[in-house]
């Protein structure tokens, strides 16, 4: 369950663990124990009064485990959850969880399996719901289990186990996975459909069945016969003890499905890399093939995910609440975002008032109680957070006194929740492998809820204090507090046995879970988003300011997963992913089964507006990528609310202030004198953060640094280039759009994107004069000439079919280009090519323009491949082997970009492409 943000309530859990300090747990201490961990502590029992993980009755709780699981840390706040939290006593099985395209629920008999196709709107119109609907139960005969337990996982796989004790039954399950594989003893094989099936054909060990309008492919062992009789359908398994099946996509793909049924997925993982503005991934699927040889299989990608690969896919496609799934044969594949920036504040602008700005920081700073009374973690953390806004800001004006006021005030607090004993503490509960902070609030104790989005105010001004006072933030200081709650949270090691793998993030999905049981027959739930992106902006932060990378890119990862899974899931930035019936623009919720217009404590569109809006900080710029959502997302609420915004009118004048900050400014103009700001904001910082923008521009997310606390903002045709160096040496950031700013040690800077002064990494583009250009090893196109003579080896397609789609591609550009389009006129070139002797090798080009450097390219060209021959030696490739494909329409250039892209199509060797020559050039149609 999400938390409640309307008032302050009572208390709230504040998780994590140890990370270098390391952590120590007694398996049963003799008495309540302190744990110390550098500076502070943590307690290893809960205080006096106060309860852990319960059911809904109230009775203690433990982790629903077989004996080979019992010591792992369980990731608490996933799609599958229940398996291991049982929230109601009378479900020792689990609630329905959503996998996509398949839902599941584990009941008595074995795997309730469901495809929902089409969506109900319910709640007066206000949710749109894929509910799990049982097409069919998997299991084996006769089976009857009193519970289901979790007896394995890994990042977004899981197999439940059923046992009766003469029967025992495993599944394996997961996100993307069109299959169930089913491992099981002491039956048969037993699918009980919820209607009489149509067979569509029978293979003996292999049936293809129709339920319900959807296919599914029912797979036993060689030799093996299933039998249908009504609605039941079983096979003896002999000496065997694996059967499978699988949800088609239509009954023409059963042969493909059924070379894939024996190969069993046994791990899911992904792994990530971060640099030069870019965040890569790759999700992978271990298998294990039950008979046969084959160890590939079939994995179903979602929308955030499929956007942003290269990696090819077939033409199968499924139904989901977050839009088409489509589907990748193979067992693994790759995604490369633009990284989204953060910044510890807005730049410093002559548009701000100095004095204006100094009275709204006195205001914040010299409050009677800077905490407004709150007492538990969330509330606590809304005040932390407010406060730590408003430290860079002081610091930009000179403001010294008052920023260090304010730091003092962030470490009292925090070295309050950092130390065992008092009225505000952290507590280890051993059972279920988190930190939970007491006074606790909205179910983080005892249903294990909302950790993230708690923890990640901490974490955020822990960063703030740590980039102006590294001593605080060592390990040996307070900085192991601070690993440990991030160690809870958002734990980056799969190995340690105190904490499970990133608790609430689930990386398939997009996005964190809130929900600690997932106890809802809607699956999980998760309410603020923006909460739970600013725990990874707080990783970024953190990270950056204490030189621990791993959390850093960590961040950077999760931050630019979440924010594409953001705009498409809650906010439809695309308008593929919300059904057409829904009728609204955004959700206030995301859950399993669809989404909601609503929060978990008032149906004011105002809240159900900015709850996916706050807190605004440096770690908010991802939201301005998708501009026209947040003005259709603005529109709706102008059109739903019964007048002007009341309740949260500061966030959501900042949150216009990242598409249109001219018009929000004017708002805050007109209204800012008689209003009360949200409990997480301050006068201060919508000030600086609205008259900031309406000086500098929205963010721009089309152009990124190489570093991760970098930033740029567009106002007509100026940029300003902006970050912070939290390194002891001077830097020179490069952007995408071949910007440069040279930032001094422990400090902000902003530009326009030249570099005045000594650059340490100097590599200007060429003058760009005529429009024939020649390319260059290492990625240039010039209108130079003179050059040397190269080459560059294009990568084999590894006997993989890329035709039309680039993979590993050579890329050649130039920027700054300008030039008036000539009519009649088409882009030519002749690349030199050489395949050496290998035999069946295709080398393609497609050729790009952004018109005006936006980042945005408006027109793309992909050429046929062109087939090399076995022979050494160059041959030419040109633009009479036609156009493959095109999209946009090209017109004059303004400050723009060329890009030339090369790659095998087909093939599985590697090439060359000639460069340094007058013999390998790109003309474009252009004066």
């Amino acid at each position: 369950m999400s938390a409640s943000r309307s008032r302050p309530a009572a208390a709230l859990l504040l998780a994590s663990a140890l990370a270098a300090s390391g952590l120590v747990v007694t398996a049963t201490p003799a008495a309540a124990a302190t744990i110390p961990v550098g500076a502070g502590s943590y307690a290893d029992t809960r205080p006096a009064g106060t309860v852990g993980p319960t059911t809904n009755t109230g009775a203690p709780v433990t982790p629903k485990l077989t004996a080979a699981a019992k010591d792992k840390p369980v990731p608490t706040n996933d799609w599958w959850s229940s398996l291991a939290f049982q929230r109601y006593g009378d479900n020792p099985w689990s609630t329905p969880m959503y996998g996509h395209p398949l839902t599941y629920q584990a009941v008595r008999g074995g795997l309730e399996v469901g495809y929902p196709t089409s969506p109900a709107i319910v709640g007066d119109g206000r949710q749109y719901e894929y509910a799990h609907k049982a097409d069919l139960t998997l299991g084996l005969s006769g089976l009857n289990s009193a519970d289901t337990k979790a007896d394995s996982w890994s990042d977004w796989t899981v197999t439940p186990y059923w046992s009766d004790g003469t029967r025992t039954l495993r599944t394996t399950i997961g996100h993307g996975l069109p299959f169930v594989y089913a491992k099981g003893t002491g039956g048969a094989a037993s699918v009980t459909t919820a209607s009489a099936p149509t067979v569509f054909s029978d293979q003996g060990n292999v049936l293809g069945i129709t339920v319900a309008g959807h296919h599914y492919a029912l797979f036993a062992p060689s030799g093996a016969d299933w039998n249908v009789s009504g609605s039941s359908i079983t096979a003896g398994l002999g000496s065997k003890d694996y059967f499978s099946l699988a949800v088609l996509p239509s009954t023409d793909a059963l042969a493909t499905y059924k070379k894939y049924a024996f190969s069993f997925v046994t791990g899911s993982k992904v792994t990530w890399n971060t640099g030069g503005g870019n965040v890569g991934a790759t999700y992978a699927l271990t298998t294990q093939a039950q008979e046969g040889s084959e160890t590939g299989t079939l994995q179903a990608l979602y929308r955030h995910q499929w956007l942003h690969t290269s990696s090819p896919l077939t033409s199968y496609t499924y139904v989901s609440p977050r839009g088409t799934m489509k589907v990748r044969e193979g067992t693994s594949f790759t995604t490369s975002q633009k990284a989204s920036a953060v910044l510890p504040a807005l730049p410093k602008t002559s548009a701000v008032d100095r004095a204006r700005l100094k009275g709204y920081i006195d205001e914040a700073a010299n409050a009677s109680d800077p905490f407004s009374g709150a007492v538990d973690t969330y509330w606590t953390g809304k005040a932390l957070g407010r406060l730590a806004q408003l430290v860079p800001i002081a610091d930009q004006i000179g403001e010294t006194g008052s920023r260090d006021k304010m730091l003092g005030l962030l470490k009292g607090r925090l070295q309050e929740w950092f130390t065992a004993g008092g009225a505000s503490q952290f507590s280890y509960d051993k059972d279920w492998k988190t930190l939970i902070g007491y006074p606790a609030s909205y179910g983080s104790d005892a249903e294990l809820n909302d950790h993230h989005f708690h923890y990640s105010y901490y974490v955020y001004a822990a960063a703030i204090v740590a980039q102006y006072d590294q001593a605080w933030a060592a390990d040996a200081q307070w900085g192991g507090m601070v690993k440990t709650l991030i160690k809870d949270a958002a734990n980056p090691s799969r190995t340690d046995s105190a904490f499970p793998f990133l608790r609430g993030f689930d990386v398939y999905a997009g996005h964190s879970w809130a929900s600690g049981h997932q106890g809802f027959a809607a699956g999980n739930n998760q309410e603020s988003s923006s909460e739970s992106t600013n725990l990874s902006a707080g990783l970024i932060l953190w990270g950056a300011a204490t030189g621990n990378t791993e959390l850093r890119d960590l961040g950077s990862y999760l931050l630019t997963t979440e924010s594409e899974a953001i705009a498409q899931y809650w906010f439809d930035a695309d308008e593929a992913v919300f059904p057409g019936s829904f009728g609204h623009d955004t959700v206030g919720m995301v859950w399993g089964s669809g989404g909601a217009y609503s929060t978990w404590w008032t149906a004011n569109p105002e809240e159900i507006h900015g709850i996916n809006v706050l807190p605004v900080t440096g770690g908010s710029l991802h939201l301005a990528r998708e501009k026209a959502a947040i003005r259709r997302n603005l529109a709706e609420l102008e059109r739903n609310n019964p007048g002007p915004p009341v309740e949260w009118r500061d966030i959501l004048w900042e949150f216009q202030a990242l598409a249109d900050p001219g018009p929000a400014k004017a708002r805050w103009d007109a209204g800012h004198a008689g209003y009360t700001p949200e409990q997480g904001e301050s006068k201060a910082h919508t000030y600086h953060w609205i008259n900031t923008l309406d000086a500098l521009g929205a963010p721009d997310a089309t152009v990124t640094g190489d570093l991760p606390t970098s930033a740029v903002f567009t106002k007509g045709t100026v940029r300003t280039y902006a970050a912070h160096n939290y390194g002891s040496s001077a830097v020179t950031v490069t952007f995408s759009d071949g910007g440069k700013l040279s930032v001094p040690a422990r400090s902000s800077a902003t530009g326009n994107g030249t570099v005045t002064g000594p650059d340490p990494d100097p590599d200007p583009d060429p003058p760009t004069t005529g429009n024939t250009f020649q390319l260059r090893t290492g990625g240039t196109l010039t209108t130079a000439t003179g050059g040397t003579a190269a080459a560059d080896t294009i990568a084999s397609a590894g006997g993989a079919n890329h035709d039309g789609t680039p993979n590993q591609p050579l890329v050649y550009q130039v920027r700054g280009v300008n030039g008036t389009l000539k009519s009649g006129v088409s882009t030519a070139f002749k690349l030199q090519l050489d395949a050496g002797t290998n035999v069946g090798l295709g080398q393609q080009a497609r050729i790009s323009y952004d018109l005006t450097g936006d980042g945005t390219f408006d027109r793309t060209e992909t050429y046929h491949y062109f087939a090399t021959d076995p022979v050494n030696g160059w041959e030419e490739y040109n633009q009479s082997r036609g156009l493959k494909s095109s999209t946009g329409t090209l017109g004059n250039l303004r400050n723009g970009t060329v890009r030339l892209e090369v790659w095998s199509a087909i093939g599985n060797g590697t090439a060359k492409l000639q460069t340094g020559t007058a013999t390998s050039t790109v003309v474009i149609p252009f004066g």
